[in-house]
């Protein structure tokens, strides 16, 4: 589901990016990956995030999808000189990735999965397209901060099927994703990472 004109708003704000670096560098001390890796951005907006993988990750390579072809502009433009030649771009629905399978050492979600009405196949195609040992780095949010009586008013989101605690825990261990570190806020959200099994 594509953001509305608040959430866009938002993603793009001051705040959220400063937000946004503080989870990268989180991520990167909890599990450092080696320079050089394939990496992919689903949901990638604006392309804040993206320049910030690039800075602590020093990937080979960097692909940045997103369902709305504007924030793909945008992350074109906001993505410029050496950190450039290294990234693809492309419009993708979450529930279908158009990447082969095992070609990415590492996922980046930033709060992108419960905009996904079918968030279980979302997770799947996560797995899917993960090398054995690949990393899925990710953040999310429950339904008490974005369905609660203000949000929904000014947040599009699926209203069926939403995931907390125990739902994403438990999906991860259905598709073979081990959650190896997490810091959750129960009823708010979560940061995490999770490693795919290698018999996967």
């Amino acid at each position: 589901m594509k953001l509305n004109r608040v959430e866009r708003w938002f993603v793009n704000s001051p705040m959220r990016r400063a937000m946004q670096a503080l989870v990268v560098r989180w991520f990167r001390g909890i599990r450092p990956l080696p320079v050089g890796v394939d990496i992919l951005e689903i949901g990638c907006g604006s392309g804040f995030g993206a320049r910030m993988i690039a800075a602590q990750f020093a990937p080979r390579r960097l692909f940045l999808s997103d369902l709305d072809s504007r924030m793909v502009a945008l992350a074109a433009e906001a993505v410029s000189g050496d950190a450039a030649a290294c990234v693809g771009f492309c419009v993708a629905d979450a529930e279908a990735l158009p990447f082969r399978s095992r070609a990415a050492d590492a996922v980046f979600g930033f709060g992108f999965l419960h905009h996904v009405p079918d968030w279980r196949r979302g997770l799947r195609e996560i797995h899917r397209v993960l090398k054995p040992l690949g990393v899925y780095y990710f953040e999310e949010y429950y339904p008490s901060l974005y369905q609660n009586v203000v949000t929904r008013r000014l947040a599009a989101h699926p209203l069926h099927d939403r995931f907390r605690s125990h739902d994403l825990r438990g999906e991860f261990e259905i598709v073979g994703l081990k959650l190896r570190q997490a810091f959750e806020l129960k009823r708010l959200g979560i940061l995490g990472v999770g490693v795919k099994e290698p018999s996967c």
